[in-house]
Order: C-alpha cells, then sequence, then structure tokens
C-alpha cells in the first residue's frame, strides 16, 4: 500500500499537537458532528468508540463489527479536512499489520488502544499487550505514516479487577511499557482525583491524556501538565438526552 502524502502530513500534525500546549478532543459521532467540531475550531476530530456502537445499535466493548465501526469512521473521515484519530477500542482481534491496514484505508491519523480484555474480562497482560503495540508501531513505520497511537490504560475502570489502592502504580508499570513499545501518548482513562493525575503525569515518560472530572476541569489539567484531552461518547449522550428532552415535550 503506498502511503497517502495528505494521510502523512495529518499523522504528523496529530503527532505535534501532542507537545503544542494542550489537545482538546471533543469527540464527535457522525460526519455532521464532526464538521460541527470542525466549524468550532478545534484543529482534530476524534471518535467515541461507545458513541458509534450506540449510534450503529450496538453494545460498547467491542459488541459492534468492526466493519460497522470502521465504515463509521470513514464516513467522518471524508466529512472534515482535519486529521482525524480513531477509537479502535481493543483491536477487534486483528493482528498488528491487519489493523494498520484498516486504519489506513479509512485514513485515520491516530487510534485509541485500550488494554481491556473484552473476551476474558479483567486486563490484557502488561506485556503481552506491549509486544502487540510495539507490533503495530513498526506495521506504521513499514507503511510509511507516522499514525499516533494513543495507549490507554484501563487500570482505573472497576471492570479491570485492579484494587484501588494499586491503580495509580499498575498505570504507571503498564504505561510505561506501552511507551517503550511506541505509543505516542498514554491515557489512564478514569482518573478522578487531583493527585492520582499528578502522579501519573510525573511518573510516565511523554504526553498523557486526562478527562475532565469533578476535580479535574481544563484549567486544572492544563496546570497538571497533560498534554491531551479527551471527552469520549459524552456530547453523543448529551445529545441523545436534549432529543429525548425535545420528543417528551412534544
Amino acid at each position: 500500500m503506498t502511503a497517502d502524502p495528505r494521510l502523512i502530513v495529518h499523522a504528523t500534525t496529530l503527532r505535534d499537537l501532542h507537545g503544542d500546549g494542550m489537545l482538546v478532543l471533543p469527540n464527535a459521532w457522525d460526519a455532521a458532528s464532526a464538521r460541527v467540531v470542525v466549524e468550532c475550531g478545534f484543529p482534530v476530530v476524534a471518535t467515541p468508540s461507545n458513541g458509534i456502537a450506540a449510534m450503529l445499535g450496538h453494545p460498547d466493548g467491542q459488541g459492534a463489527p468492526w466493519q460497522e465501526m470502521f465504515a463509521a469512521a470513514a464516513r467522518i473521515v471524508r466529512a472534515v479536512p482535519v486529521p482525524v484519530t480513531v477509537d479502535a477500542e481493543g483491536g477487534y482481534g486483528m493482528s498488528p499489520r491487519e489493523l494498520v491496514d484498516r486504519l489506513l484505508e479509512i485514513g485515520a491519523a491516530g487510534c485509541n488502544l485500550e488494554d481491556t480484555d473484552h473476551g476474558s474480562g479483567g486486563l490484557v497482560e502488561a506485556g503481552a499487550h506491549a509486544r502487540w503495540l510495539a507490533g503495530v508501531r513498526s506495521a506504521t513505520e513499514d507503511a510509511g505514516v507516522p499514525i499516533v497511537i494513543n495507549a490507554r490504560v484501563d487500570t482505573f475502570l472497576a471492570s479491570s479487577g485492579v484494587p484501588e489502592a494499586d491503580r495509580v502504580a499498575d498505570a504507571v508499570r503498564r504505561g510505561r511499557l506501552y511507551r517503550e513499545a511506541g505509543a505516542d501518548c498514554i491515557y489512564p482513562i478514569g482518573v478522578r482525583s487531583r493527585s492520582d493525575l499528578a502522579a501519573l503525569v510525573g511518573e510516565l515518560p511523554g504526553p498523557v491524556n486526562g478527562n475532565v472530572g469533578p476535580e479535574l476541569d481544563l484549567a486544572a489539567l492544563r496546570e497538571l501538565g497533560v498534554a491531551r484531552v479527551s471527552y469520549g461518547p459524552r456530547f453523543y449522550h448529551a445529545a441523545i438526552a436534549g432529543f429525548r428532552e425535545a420528543i417528551q415535550q412534544l
């Protein structure tokens, strides 16, 4: 597959934005919402697996066929002139090479890849996941497109099975392995405590992705040194809630 020069520019731009202030990503779930994100001045569009799966009538957590998820992401890519980073969940059981080929086919400049074990529950063994991520990085290099890998660390999710007292240490251990494997950014999803996030930013090498929350507004995230902020499916759910309210009033 010949590398698309436009996609190379988009991937490079996305990577550079992780070191230039704080990249804020209000996730979009379809072409129309993606256009709104761009019209409001954001330089990148991100997709949420939860929102897209729900839109397609499937549960999150790789409950939707990957073909449908990638087709929806492809429509978003075609609709906007900016880089698009795609939530590819746990990789849908694909080999690194196949996953990268599918991402290149739809024109994705980046991807989220999580370490939840969607088959057995809990988390994928950290070393095995790091080796898989290294394969993804190697495949992007072979393809000549520096796809940005945002390695999600799911330690702070209740489904991980990691005791609360061990979550920071386990997230640091996993994040370091994933960074060494070639991930561009580490995403410890679900962190709610300012002190926990501060510890992670201090201990993890490279950019860290955070989420807003009761203790963590954008100003706090910026102060802590977070490089990237994701909103996941919250805008999708807010849109559906607004729709429901309007229909109930009708």
